[in-house]
């Protein structure tokens, strides 16, 4: 699955600097994840980093779009072949 940012979010700052895929980006209130982005750090991490800096735990699974680990994975080398 993709992540979300809910509307709990302070805009810290602290989120969008560590995705590795560049998925999270300001919104027009909050900051938001780019689900086709968002690998859950899948490749790059054993956990979502956005989610371990969190100090208010916003981020959250996304339910709109689930994806096993494997699809995750793939996103990634798709990802990271663009580059």
């Amino acid at each position: 699955m993709a992540l979300i940012i809910t509307d709990e979010c302070i805009n810290c700052d602290v989120c969008e600097p560590e995705c590795p895929n560049g998925a999270i980006s300001q919104g027009e209130e909050i900051y938001v994840i780019d689900s086709g982005k968002c690998t859950e750090c899948v490749g790059h991490y054993d956990v979502p980093q956005c989610v371990e800096v969190c100090p208010v735990d916003c981020i959250i699974l996304n339910p709109d779009c689930v994806e096993s680990t494997a699809q995750l994975q793939a996103k990634y080398q798709a990802l990271i072949t663009k580059k």
